[in-house]
């Protein structure tokens, strides 16, 4: 799949890891693309015209130059990463980054992302956020700890999708107060990739 000379629009909120996974991956693949942003906060996901283009209501959403439509950040990032050295040759390989991009939704955005929104955007006190959140997040950051013992990237010796998705929320840790000192392979993982995709270091 070539998308060098077609139109592709991305509908996302500049706030969320989700849709600036899809952004990461069209600019480091060279895509041309249209922004168009839309704010979760003031529920522009859930006009008429959103809805009628995906019925979740929720971003990031792609147009493609035919007009097809295709939302899911994952999804997304496969669809426009497809034959590039973003997405392992060798099947196994591929089934590892699959394997990481399946854990980020299930057991680490739901973690981390949650816990950035309600200290960062709700402004929630530390009385007020519930202790378990707060316990996934550590284990999600523990977790990727041990496995970035000896690797620079979570799967074979390059980057794949598998670090894009992960380091969307992680390198926001700090907005949802972790610091990420107390996982220093974690830390020097995110600059890595951060460096990789041409993005400033945050704190």
């Amino acid at each position: 799949m070539s998308l060098d000379n077609a139109a592709l629009t991305i509908f996302g909120d500049s706030i969320s890891g989700n849709c600036l996974k899809v952004k990461f991956v069209a600019d480091l693949l060279g895509l041309p693309y249209d922004w168009v942003e839309v704010s979760v906060r003031d529920k522009e996901t859930r006009t008429p015209e959103f809805l009628a283009m995906n019925p979740a209501g929720q971003v990031p959403v792609v147009r493609l130059a035919d007009n097809s439509v295709l939302s899911q950040s994952n999804a997304i990032m496969l669809y426009l990463a497809e034959g590039s050295e973003l997405i392992p040759a060798d099947p196994y390989e591929r089934a590892l980054m699959y394997q990481w991009l399946f854990w980020e939704q299930y057991s680490h955005e739901p973690a981390i992302a949650v816990l950035r929104f309600q200290r960062l955007y709700l402004k929630k006190p530390d009385s007020e956020i519930s202790p378990a959140l707060v316990r996934k997040c550590e284990t999600a950051l523990a977790l990727m700890e041990g496995h970035l013992m000896g690797r620079d990237y979570f799967v074979g010796g390059r980057p794949t999708l598998a670090d894009i998705g992960l380091v969307a929320y992680t390198r926001f840790a700090h907005e949802a107060k972790l610091d990420l000192a107390r996982w220093p392979r974690v830390r020097d993982w995110v600059r890595r990739i951060e460096a990789d995709l041409g993005l400033p270091h945050l704190p």
